[in-house]
């Protein structure tokens, strides 16, 4: 008998649950609530398709309803295009007749592609809106985007359906040469403020040209992607100081990817790789962001490169990675990287005077500063490391070690830290951390705070109370800060004159 109860009850249930009749709709009444009023989807560049964007729906009442028309308000002309819980309507612009179950949510995915001649001309922004129903029941959401006009610059197909590489150290890589006299792009040797530049693959600067960056100039590195000045080459840029907080006046380099998720996100693209015999370089306010090497300097032609007022943020290993080179830098700032944030190895000779080098990437190896007289992939292994001077500089970063010196024997390896804060412990075993040996430190600071204003958000300036705070040494002032702020005696240590500490 119990195998036959419970189908009885089992037939009753099935029977009740056949007679609801709450599964039907009324209409929608104009009181939807939803994730957002306005989707901001972020900047985009002219013909390339933003990321997805999310809104949900709302329906907070007791009953299903029925939204007769979700759509564009541009409809088929939208350059907007949305999904409705998976579905795509019509071309995804219109939608009808949506159930919104009681108590429950949809999921409105969004989209754009946009180019420049759709956006306003006096904002640059595109704008659209989605619709839910109609006359007193209609609602609204704004959609909006701003649209930057760009340059795209990128390896060209070539006769046998393959695309451009250019070769180096019998390495391949996918990229181009630029072309002073391109038909579509005139000259791609000389970087404008006029419009954004947007770079896929390796541009490359033929042998014996100088590339220039004018003042306010904008490029945007996709993956994988970078710059590369070869034997005979040059790179100048020509950035000032800046009025605004806008930067007008700074040269800037970072990723394609212009969501605010990935403003600070290291590794996006590749490098700036100045190789070996490339010559005369001069880079003045210049800002490197998440690159995998922000600036990578192999052996010179014997030319110093000079590095001025410069910025170098969030690089997955290096911030400055040079071998064998010859650079002079002044007022430069260079925050956060997975191996070190200065590497000067293989030798080289370097002047660093009021920089600010520092490390905060959240591991356990990383050092703000890296100097070594060899390679062990190199021949010779040992180059002579014939000068590394730092003078009124900051290099400090999360770790009891900050500072990494490692010399070998068989080459030179001279180093001289003067009126520097550091962050090292003394090792009594190694004479390189010695730090009364004034043939290699001169009134350095140790272990003390600089306080800096937000480490996170790559602002390094200090204020009155930092252990920096009028510690230099006005035999080597640079008298303008990298902001261009007079700099007080006795000057600051690193790239920023303080501001006062204000309640």
């Amino acid at each position: 008998m119990r195998p036959f109860s419970l189908l009885f009850i089992f037939g009753i249930l099935l029977t009740i649950c056949s007679c609801r009749t709450d599964f039907s709709t009324v209409p929608s009444n104009g009181k939807l609530v939803f994730s957002r009023d306005t989707v901001f989807l972020d900047t985009v560049f002219s013909t390339i398709s933003s990321s997805t964007y999310l809104l949900k729906v709302y329906n907070h009442s007791k009953k299903d309803i029925n939204i007769p028309t979700i759509k564009l308000g541009k409809g088929l002309a939208s350059k907007y295009r949305i999904t409705v819980d998976g579905t795509q309507g019509q071309n995804n612009k219109i939608f009808t007749d949506v159930v919104l179950l009681a108590k429950d949510s949809l999921y409105i995915f969004i989209e754009t592609t946009p180019t420049i001649a759709d956006a306003n001309p006096d904002d640059f922004l595109y704008t659209d809106e989605i619709e839910f129903d109609s006359g007193s029941n209609l609602q609204k959401v704004k959609l909006l985007t701003l649209v930057k006009d760009a340059v795209f610059l990128y390896p060209k197909r070539v006769n046998n359906n393959t695309t451009e590489t250019v070769t180096f150290d019998d390495t391949e890589f996918n990229g181009f040469y630029l072309d002073e006299n391109d038909p579509t792009n005139g000259n791609e040797l000389h970087f404008t403020n006029q419009k954004a530049y947007v770079i896929y693959g390796y541009a490359t600067v033929p042998e014996g040209k100088t590339v220039v960056f004018d003042a306010g100039a904008r490029v945007y590195f996709h993956t994988n992607s970078g710059l590369i000045v070869p034997q005979s080459a040059s790179l100048q840029c020509n950035g000032t100081v800046s009025e605004t907080s806008q930067l007008e006046n700074e040269i800037i380099f970072e990723g394609d990817r212009l969501e605010a998720d990935y403003a600070n996100i290291p590794g996006q693209w590749a490098t700036i790789w100045l190789r070996d015999g490339s010559t005369n370089h001069k880079i003045n306010h210049l800002t490197i962001k998440n690159a995998t090497i922000g600036l990578r300097i192999d052996n010179q032609d014997n030319t110093t490169v000079s590095l001025k007022n410069s910025q170098i943020y969030n690089s997955s290993n290096y911030g400055i990675l040079a071998q064998n080179a010859k650079i002079t830098g002044e007022n430069l700032v260079i925050n956060t990287a997975g191996i070190a944030t200065l590497g000067c190895i293989y030798g080289g000779n370097y002047q660093f005077t009021h920089c600010t080098i520092n490390n905060y990437w959240n591991g356990s190896q990383q050092k703000a500063l890296l100097l070594n007289n060899y390679k062990t992939d190199k021949t010779p292994t040992a180059k002579d490391l014939t000068q590394a001077t730092f003078n009124n500089c900051i290099i400090y970063g999360a770790y009891a070690n900050e500072l990494f010196l490692d010399k070998n024997e068989a080459a030179l390896f001279e180093f001289q830290f003067n009126n520097c804060l550091l962050k090292s412990e003394s090792n009594n075993s190694n004479s390189l951390y010695n730090f009364n040996d004034n043939s290699h430190y001169n009134n350095v600071i140790l272990n003390q705070n600089p306080r800096f204003l937000d480490i996170t958000n790559n602002k390094l300036n200090i204020n009155n109370t930092s252990a920096a705070f009028a510690k230099g040494n006005p035999a080597y002032l640079i008298s303008l800060d990298i902001n261009g702020k007079t700099r007080t005696l006795p000057p600051d240590l690193g790239a920023y004159q303080s501001a006062p500490l204000t309640n």
